[in-house]
């Protein structure tokens, strides 16, 4: 079985995952799978819809995925690998990776797994030996999994946004799959997100960005740059994955042109195609109370430094002058912003 390249988005929740995995799925030899971990449950048993507004379960490409896994047992597969990889294991996994052992003890579900990854490439692009699968899985410990996994080529892009705007887009009320869906997306206290947002970066930069790291195999992205400058950004990450693509799908600096993926999970702002834009929201910056602001700068404060955001909140004037240079015809939008992906500049949707 030959190797498959699979381009790996690890950090936290809320970090604009789902636009840089959608942007990265219209390049040629790009597939946007979306955040794979979830596809035996939400995507095989709940048959939720698929990135091409398709239930999952009737979308030609994933059938063709799924008589590849035979005898999977998609249930079993999902409630194994929530146990396997629940954050009280960490701490053995990262003694583990230290001890240059795989982070993730191995099952027997790893078969079906790497199986998986196999038949996306076979399907999703045929003929391309040089093909590139998406994953948004974000999960440390997940990415770590599929590093030790038999034929797969395992690059890992490492998406930070600022924690403050991470909470702030948690306490949101969003349904997890869009306007046809009831069900809401889960909504942690501030200082629960900040934490995971702690934890999982953390994580990250342990598993593959440290002294122990995967040199050659590890590039970390700001989100608040790729809103900057997304063109320029997807470039790198292109790059990175040794890819040179001729064209990029950025008709102008802050607008990019969509079409339909096959993501099966992730921020509903997946389903969004067409021509967008890309926008800063600054909502969070005024929004977020001046106590939950404190509380995840005090707990995130270390690694808020290292990751180059500022501790104090930006002034009024500040804010003002960010908001004259949103109306600017430039690519250089706020660095500090609340990622969003939006149909207007009156309707905005983070990425």
């Amino acid at each position: 079985m030959s190797r498959v390249r699979v381009l790996y988005l690890a950090g936290s929740g809320r970090s604009g995952s789902t636009l840089v995995t959608t942007v990265l799925g219209q390049l040629p030899g790009f597939f946007a799978a979306g955040e794979l971990r979830y596809l035996w449950r939400r995507g095989i048993l709940e048959n939720r819809q698929c990135g091409c507004g398709s239930p999952v379960g009737d979308c030609p490409l994933w059938a063709r995925v799924r008589a590849d896994l035979g005898d999977a047992d998609p249930a079993g597969i999902a409630a194994r690998l929530a146990q396997r990889l629940r954050l009280r294991r960490l701490p053995a996994l990262l003694r583990r990776h230290r001890r240059g052992q795989p982070p993730v003890p191995g099952h027997p579900d790893d078969r079906h797994l790497a199986r998986l990854y196999a038949s996306i490439a076979e399907h999703a692009l045929p003929g391309r030996s040089d093909g590139v699968i998406v994953d948004s899985s974000k999960l440390p410990p997940y990415g770590a999994l599929l590093g030790s996994l038999p034929g797969i080529d395992l690059y890992v892009l490492h998406v930070v946004r600022d924690p403050r705007a991470t909470a702030y887009s948690w306490r949101r009320r969003r349904l997890l799959d869009g306007p046809a869906d009831d069900q809401l997306m889960s909504r942690p206290p501030v200082g629960k997100a900040a934490l995971l947002w702690l934890v999982w970066n953390t994580a990250t930069v342990r598993l593959w960005g440290g002294r122990r790291g995967a040199p050659g195999r590890y590039l970390r992205v700001r989100y608040e740059d790729f809103v900057a400058d997304p063109a320029g950004t997807t470039a790198q990450i292109a790059g990175f994955v040794g890819a040179t693509p001729d064209e990029l799908p950025f008709p102008t600096p802050a607008t990019v042109r969509l079409r339909p993926t096959h993501s099966v999970a992730g921020n509903p702002s997946r389903h969004r195609t067409g021509l967008v834009e890309v926008v800063a929201d600054t909502e969070w910056l005024t929004g977020l109370t001046t106590r939950a602001y404190a509380v995840v700068t005090g707990l995130t404060a270390v690694a808020l430094t290292r990751f180059g955001y500022p501790l104090r909140r930006p002034a009024a004037t500040q804010l003002r002058q960010r908001a004259d240079d949103e109306q600017r015809p430039s690519s250089a939008v706020r660095r500090t912003a609340d990622p969003a992906v939006s149909p207007s500049p009156a309707t905005r949707q983070e990425g």
